[in-house]
């Protein structure tokens, strides 16, 4: 008997997925064992690769580490074991940039078969009973906030997310620089934008994750409408929740739409496990467009397959979820893919939630995070 152990995240997108397509997969080769285990979003973003990788044979992990796992080799790459012509077709049909953002050195390090970027969320029952409208502008996105109706994740990750689209809403790409994120003035602009509409939504958006605010959104009757949360397709399906959420596109600023931050996830395998081969077909299966769009959506999970997202019938299920979002998807941005990426994120995220909450200057949290992004250059 063969048998694997994977780690996914709390949630239903990222564990019941996984785990129906590992049931499945045990039925058609009855020597294989495959035991899911799970962890919290926040251990999913923080815990470090290669204390993972030694413990388990599979991993669905987001982006922005894989640039670590292709250096220090703890991840096995796909291109070494599936075919060239699956991995194009992969490739071919990928969400916005899923693909590439788990593409370093010119290997794959892990499949996308979950893509999610920030998107627009609101209560459909809601908006109708109150008679407001979907805003198209970010001008509307503010009058409707000043009426105590929108909400949106903004714990510190969440807000340096946020932070990158704001930079490029105000005209500047992020880390095209060797000394700062983005222009200083920009960044100030930037954060001084975000801290006047945090100001408009209720205090407690500081202290939730995307996850937290579309289970307030569909439990209570607080929120109306999230200009950009980072999109959980189970909220508008029917009976997931207790009411259910329609999705789109963000607002535009200036007259150009809003580019969120990609993020999403993939599986990846150990470069420790003893049964590699195994491992590989069986992210092969997973990531393949015909399970992708039948088992792991049925079950919970986001597709990361482009098909997928265009399926009527998988629409059908979740009131056009993914055709109503994959444009924002298509355009969002990735985030960089040097080594020492992670060590921005962790500790800039922090400093800039301390300038939105007003517990810094703006401009020291601008210095600081420039600061780090210099050192984080130098891993």
């Amino acid at each position: 008997m063969i048998n694997l152990k994977g780690i996914a995240w709390n949630h239903t997108r990222g564990f019941t997925s996984v785990v129906a397509t590992a049931q499945r997969f045990e039925e058609l080769n009855p020597d294989v064992r495959i035991t899911w285990e799970k962890r919290s979003l926040q251990a999913f973003a923080d815990a470090p690769l290669d204390v993972l990788t030694s413990q388990y044979d599979l991993l669905i992990m987001d982006n922005p580490h894989v640039s670590i796992a292709a250096r220090d080799k703890v991840l096995l790459p796909f291109d070494d074991y599936l075919s060239q012509e699956f991995l194009k077709e992969l490739s071919d049909n990928s969400v916005g940039m899923s693909n590439a953002s788990y593409n370093v050195d010119g290997k794959q390090w892990t499949l996308a078969t979950d893509a999610a970027t920030p998107i627009a969320t609101w209560r459909e029952d809601l908006m109708l009973k109150r008679g407001l409208d979907v805003p198209k502008t970010y001008e509307q996105l503010i009058e409707l906030a000043k009426t105590g109706v929108v909400g949106f994740a903004s714990i510190p990750i969440d807000t340096l997310m946020h932070h990158y689209m704001f930079c490029i809403a105000l005209g500047e790409n992020v880390f095209e620089s060797k000394t700062e994120v983005a222009p200083r003035q920009i960044m100030i602009d930037a954060i001084k934008m975000y801290k006047d509409l945090v100001g408009l939504i209720p205090a407690y958006c500081l202290e939730m994750n995307p996850i937290k605010m579309a289970e307030h959104m569909t439990q209570t009757n607080d929120i109306v409408y999230s200009p950009f949360n980072y999109g959980y397709s189970n909220y508008s399906k029917k009976n997931y929740a207790e009411n259910t959420l329609k999705a789109g596109g963000l607002v535009t600023f200036n007259g150009r739409r809003l580019r969120s931050t990609l993020g999403g996830a993939g599986i990846a395998v150990s470069s420790t496990t003893k049964h590699a081969e195994v491992a590989m077909k069986y992210a092969e299966f997973t990531a393949s467009e015909k399970i992708q769009s039948g088992l792991y959506f049925e079950f919970g999970g986001q597709p990361g397959h482009r098909k997928s997202w265009l399926n009527e019938d998988v629409n059908a299920q979740c009131k056009d979820f993914f055709k109503d979002t994959l444009q924002t998807l298509d355009e969002a941005t990735m985030r960089p893919q040097y080594y020492g990426y992670m060590h921005f994120q962790d500790e800039a995220s922090p400093v800039i939630h301390d300038a939105v909450t007003g517990k810094v200057t703006v401009e020291s949290a601008v210095d600081k995070m420039n600061e780090i992004y210099r050192e984080s250059l130098t891993h």
